[in-house]
């Protein structure tokens, strides 16, 4: 089986090298040089493709790409990789995308007589480099039943059914995260007017109903003014957006998220997108 990624960035890059370990054949596509040197460096079976049209022959088709529109630009159109694919290949879809360009694609591929499966991803870099990275995995079942070791090689999977539900899954995921961390930084900054030690604060408050995974991993640096990227700001607003798009497509109002929304539109106005999402606390309060 041949392998082809699209992607090996942050998230890309660690389920890319899973592959590579388990001594998949990967042919690996990224405009960074580097970012393709660091994955092929984990093993033997990789290889570096000279451009996205090299992938066509590949049996299944991994990308994770930062906008919905990248990915539409990589694949659709008489130009894009489904019109060179052959019959029966898969592409998996990694990235944090709404329903919509999802349900495009897979549209497309089904038409081009390939198969689609979204795969969104619900935690970390370093979760995904231990092959620990949850996977939420939407489309047609058998295709999924089909490759499920597969997927067992790169992260946890677990089938939820249709594609809107891969993408809803990780869209409501990063909603409720972010617009808790907005909240924690307010909560941080009323503790500041009120001459509270930050550090002491996060500790009495681990042990009430205020904390959370946010407080527990972006509190901390938070209080140390530690604002060095992890997961960057602008990614966070993108994917704010992209859930409350979805959301309102389907009717529903949801005010505490478009409120943490708009902080971060600020924050990314400000000159902080490339920060860690953490650096919201900067814009809260004002």
């Amino acid at each position: 089986m041949q392998i082809g990624f699209i992607g090996v960035g942050l998230m890309g890059g660690p389920l890319a090298r899973n592959l590579i370990r388990a001594g998949k054949n990967v042919l690996v596509f990224d405009l960074s040089e580097e970012a393709v040197k660091r994955t092929l460096a984990v093993g033997t079976t990789g290889k570096a493709a000279a451009a996205v049209a090299d992938l066509a022959s590949c049996d299944i088709v991994f990308t994770s790409l930062p906008l919905p529109q990248h990915i539409k630009g990589v694949v659709l159109g008489e130009t894009g990789l489904y019109a060179k694919m052959r019959k029966g290949a898969l592409h998996i879809e990694l990235s944090t995308i709404d329903p919509g360009a999802a349900n495009e694609m897979r549209a497309a591929a089904e038409k081009a007589g390939l198969g689609y499966l979204q795969c969104t991803l619900g935690k970390t870099p370093a979760h995904a480099e231990k092959a620990e990275e949850p996977m939420f995995i939407g489309g047609e079942k058998a295709l999924y039943a089909a490759n499920e070791d597969l997927f067992k090689v790169i992260g946890i999977p677990s089938y939820v059914g249709t594609v809107d539900a891969s993408c809803a899954v990780k869209l409501i995921s990063n909603m409720i995260g972010m617009t808790n961390l907005a909240v924690l930084a307010e909560g941080i900054k009323v503790g500041d007017k009120a001459g509270l030690d930050r550090t002491l604060l996060l500790e009495l408050l681990s042990d009430t109903g205020a904390r959370s995974f946010q407080m527990d991993v972006r509190g901390p640096w938070i209080a140390a003014d530690d604002y060095n990227p992890r997961f960057g700001l602008d990614l966070a607003l993108k994917d704010v957006r992209l859930g409350l798009e979805m959301a309102r497509a389907w009717d529903l109002d949801l005010k505490a998220m478009e409120a943490a929304l708009v902080y971060y539109k600020n924050a990314s106005a400000e000159g902080y997108g490339k920060e860690d999402c953490n650096a919201v606390a900067k814009v809260v309060g004002k």
